[in-house]
């Protein structure tokens, strides 16, 4: 059974800088989506400050969006049958990567 998942990170960066930051670093946030399986994720910037993606691997689909907002970052994925049971796990993963993505330098 499919298992919808959201995380949402503050930030302090403003909105073209957290923009800036997962349009680079989305690449590392899929992979910790895909709980380290094979998925070839099609994504798409619907707006400067939205992103959908859809991801496909091992029969199972995972979909979800990002949403930038100027105080914070939304991430909401629906995680399928095979990686529902690891939704805390892979939860975990997307925030720590994406903490480090939002994190002053």
């Amino acid at each position: 059974m499919a298992r919808p998942v959201t995380i949402t990170l503050s930030h302090d960066l403003g909105l073209e800088e957290a923009r800036t930051r997962f349009r680079e670093g989305s690449g590392k946030l899929q992979e910790q989506l895909s709980g380290g399986m094979v998925f070839k994720f099609n994504e798409n910037w619907e707006t400067d400050d939205r992103l959908t993606f859809v991801a496909k691997g091992l029969g199972q689909t995972i979909t979800g969006e990002i949403d930038i907002f100027p105080q914070h970052v939304r991430i909401t994925a629906t995680l399928p049958g095979i990686l529902a049971s690891l939704a805390e796990t892979i939860a975990g993963r997307v925030e720590k990567q994406g903490k480090l993505l939002l994190e002053k330098k």
